[in-house]
């Protein structure tokens, strides 16, 4: 079995990482080797020696790190820090694969990075498939993904997949096929490091009217599959009210007229 570590934002979060949890104990979807990165010094160390201890320390013998995508999950460090000692081979135990899980209000769409994955899990998927090879069409696709993931996205020599929390979250079975499939993906990723690690959190990052208008549209089909999607109708119905905004129901019009209704 596949062992995993769960990378999440431990605040906003909990729920869907115990659900996760609950798969692999119930249904042995994957091997939780999840642990707490907490009480690491910062202020004074290296990066290179977080990312050491990280990898050797939390991340262990772990094969796959499964990111839990919300909407605050880009702006924390200590995810950023888990990401990238995913990505190195430490002294002890070797780089692995990542998993990145998509929660409800996201993001619509997937991207299909797998081996034989379109095949596995889309087979009655209809519509039109697309490979993005702009930075812009990523972001515009995922405008609350971590830059890092954003980074090795475009790498061709990088496989990693993104899924929807509603593929998984009562399908242990297909889970399971993206975690293995993932473990033997990632012993030959070359993953992009260039990126510094955070040391801060920052703020939360809320996308913008168009980003959220981009990922409804017809023509962002993924490689990335396509999805029905209302984020932006989440977002609306989440805050109806904010400063800045057109009214909701000119909004609405708006994404309606965008899918041609």
């Amino acid at each position: 079995m596949t062992k995993a570590f769960i990378s999440y934002h431990h605040e906003n979060d909990q729920d869907y990482k115990h659900h996760l949890s609950n798969l692999a104990r119930q249904f042995g979807a994957f091997q939780d080797g999840s642990l707490p990165v907490t009480g690491i010094p910062d202020d004074n160390r290296s990066s290179q020696s977080i990312r050491r201890q990280i990898r050797d320390e939390f991340l262990s013998d772990s094969e796959v790190t499964i990111l839990l995508c919300g909407g605050e999950t880009r702006g924390r460090k200590h995810v950023d820090w888990e990401l990238k000692s995913s990505m190195i081979n430490g002294r002890v135990n070797r780089k692995s694969g990542i998993l990145v899980i998509n929660l409800p209000g996201v993001a619509n769409g997937w991207t299909a990075a797998l081996p034989n994955e379109k095949k596995a899990l889309y087979g009655h998927h209809g519509g039109a498939w697309t490979t993005f090879n702009q930075r812009t069409q990523f972001e515009q696709k995922y405008p609350l993904m971590p830059d890092r993931i954003v980074d090795n996205l475009m790498k061709p020599d990088v496989a990693i997949s993104v899924v929807q929390w509603e593929r998984i979250a009562n399908d242990p079975d297909t889970l399971r096929w993206l975690v293995d499939s993932t473990a033997a993906a990632g012993r030959s990723n070359e993953y992009d490091l260039s990126r510094q690690m955070r040391r801060n959190n920052s703020a939360r990052v809320q996308p913008t009217l168009a980003d959220l208008l981009a990922t409804q549209s017809p023509s962002n089909a993924l490689e990335l599959g396509s999805a029905p999607g209302n984020a932006l109708t989440d977002y609306l119905e989440r805050s109806p009210s904010d400063a800045g905004l057109q009214p909701r129901n000119a909004l609405l019009d708006a994404l309606n007229a965008r899918r041609g209704w």
